[in-house]
C-alpha cells in the first residue's frame, strides 16, 4: 500500500450536502491523517450546536469564532479539516487557507445538495419556508467564492464516498505536491 506525507492541511470547502465530511473522514483514512470538522470545534469550545450558536448568538457571531478555531486548525499539524459552508466566504478565511494548506472545493450541483440536506433539521440557514429555494440562492451567491479554491473536484452521485475520496486523492496528487505526497 501507498504511503502518503501530507505537507499542508487540506481544507474542504463548499456547500452544506457537498460530502464535505463524509468524503474529509474517508480522504483522511486513506492518507493516514487525522480528520478534523470545523464546526464539531466550535460546538466544543461552545458547548452547543452550531444551530443553537445562531439562534442565541447571531451568524455573525458565528462566523468570527469560525475564523478563529480555523485560524488554530491550520496552524496545527497537517490533517483533512471540513469548514462550514459558509466558512469560505469570508476573504480572510480564503487568505488563511490559501497560505497554511490547501482549499479543495468539493462542487456538487443543486439538486444533489438538495437531495441530501431536505430531511436536515440541523442547517440554521435552510429554516426558512422555502428552504429549497433558500439552498438554490445561497449556492448562486457563494459559488464565486468557491470558485477560488486551489483545486476543484466535481462531486459525482454515482460514487461511493470511498470512490470519492479516492477521486479527490488522485486530484490532490495530481494538483502539487507541495500539498501531498506519494512516499514509498
Amino acid at each position: 500500500m501507498s504511503r502518503f506525507r501530507l505537507r499542508k492541511t487540506v481544507v474542504m470547502v463548499g456547500m452544506m450536502g457537498a460530502g464535505k465530511t463524509a468524503i474529509g473522514t474517508a480522504l483522511a483514512r486513506l492518507i493516514g491523517v487525522p480528520f478534523l470538522d470545523s464546526d464539531e470545534q466550535i460546538e466544543q469550545a461552545a458547548n452547543m450546536s452550531v444551530a443553537e450558536i445562531f439562534d442565541t448568538y447571531g451568524e455573525s457571531f458565528f462566523r468570527e469564532k469560525e475564523s478563529l478555531v480555523l485560524a488554530r486548525l491550520l496552524e496545527g499539524n497537517p490533517c483533512i479539516l471540513s469548514t462550514g459552508g459558509g466558512a469560505y466566504l469570508s476573504e480572510a478565511n480564503r487568505q488563511m487557507i490559501a497560505e497554511n494548506g490547501l482549499a479543495v472545493w468539493l462542487k456538487a450541483d443543486r439538486e444533489l445538495l438538495w437531495a441530501r440536506v431536505r430531511h436536515k433539521t440541523t442547517r440554521p440557514l435552510l429554516q426558512v419556508a422555502d428552504p429549497r429555494a433558500r439552498l438554490f440562492e445561497l449556492l448562486e451567491a457563494r459559488e464565486q467564492y468557491y470558485g477560488q479554491a486551489g483545486l476543484v473536484v466535481e462531486a459525482d452521485p454515482n460514487y461511493s464516498v470511498q470512490e470519492m475520496a479516492e477521486h479527490v486523492l488522485a486530484a490532490v496528487l495530481a494538483h502539487s505536491s507541495q500539498s501531498l505526497e506519494k512516499v514509498a
